[in-house]
């Protein structure tokens, strides 16, 4: 009987565990898109979002139809996440322009590292042991990365280039937890990305207008990098690791999403010719090894060892994905 009853949740399980995969191998065009496009780093953050709203709006419509609309109070997670995605998008986009698009991707998701304390501290899920050993590794890796101990490092700025990537890091935690949050609702995966698309939005103009960098009338053919940009990662990719993000744990989330930055290295390197130097590839490689190991030991399913505090740390409730706690506030 017991294991006719948890059949269904690790059923459950696999499907979300498919659906951050998908979503992240989506996800890995998007440094590919932008440097295609050629668009400034501002323009390339705001018609990422603005190009995705109209259809996240009509997939909210037709899931305020199915469900009923939101509360303001289910709805702030999501649009509070918008303004840490906001940062990530105009960090991140620069980091493009000046270590590669490869490069720049490995370097924001040193979230993977972030992620589970972040969670331990917020949400009470506590991280493996090998957490600790990954944040010397992925501190070195991303030492290598930067070319500060050798000459001739790729990128046009590859230091500031890693402090930027660095930074759209730490940003994406709090997007990722947020947006997991936001999403306790399993029904409505395209509510809480919509709000956080537009909160983005909203931000990235004014922004980008201050910066300098914004012209808002992107002409052909980066509009159609820019669009594609949106509807694969923004809409598609999101959607998938929106819609997986409440059924995981943090932690576990955070190493699925690692396909992103392996693939993203590799695809910059076929499509731009990107050659990191040898040291910078070693840098790629601890890294890459620093994020597996924050993983080790992550739970299968919310609500097991490590997500047993409470309910919101899994986002669904109780455990049995019924519950709604962590998408009320």
């Amino acid at each position: 009987m017991a294991v006719l009853a948890q059949s269904p949740r690790r059923s459950e399980t696999d499907r979300a565990r498919a659906f951050a995969v998908m979503g992240a191998i989506t996800i890995a065009f998007s440094s590919i898109l932008v440097r295609l496009s050629h668009a400034s780093p501002s323009d390339a953050a705001i018609f990422r979002c603005v190009y995705a709203l109209p259809v996240l709006g009509l997939l909210v419509v037709r899931e305020n139809r199915l469900h009923g609309p939101r509360s303001w109070r289910e709805r702030r997670p999501g649009l509070l996440s918008g303004l840490f995605f906001a940062v990530d998008l105009m960090l991140w986009n620069r980091s493009i322009a000046d270590v590669g698009a490869g490069l720049a991707t490995v370097l924001a998701n040193v979230q993977v590292v972030l992620v589970p304390l972040v969670a331990w501290a917020l949400l009470s899920e506590r991280p493996a042991r090998s957490v600790v050993w990954a944040l010397p590794v992925s501190g070195v890796g991303v030492l290598l990365i930067s070319g500060a101990l050798e000459h001739g490092a790729y990128g046009r700025d590859p230091g500031a280039g890693t402090l930027l990537g660095l930074g759209a890091g730490v940003a994406y935690v709090g997007f990722l937890l947020l947006l997991r949050r936001g999403g306790a609702d399993l029904r409505r995966p395209a509510g809480p990305l919509f709000d956080a698309t537009l909160v983005a939005a909203i931000v990235c103009i004014p922004a980008g207008l201050v910066i300098g960098d914004a012209h808002l009338v992107p002409s052909w053919p980066s509009a159609g990098w820019l669009a594609l940009l949106a509807l694969s990662s923004q809409v598609l990719g999101w959607l998938l690791i929106s819609s997986s993000l409440p059924r995981l744990p943090a932690a576990l989330t955070s190493v699925l999403l690692t396909l992103q930055p392996l693939c993203s290295v590799g695809l910059a390197a076929l499509i731009f010719g990107e050659s990191p130097s040898p040291l910078q590839l070693v840098g790629v490689a601890l890294v890459l090894a620093g994020l597996l190991a924050a993983g080790r030991g992550a739970p299968g399913r919310p609500g097991s060892a490590a997500g047993s505090g409470s309910d919101s740390d899994s986002g669904p409730g109780s455990g049995s994905g019924s519950g709604s706690d962590s998408g009320s506030g």
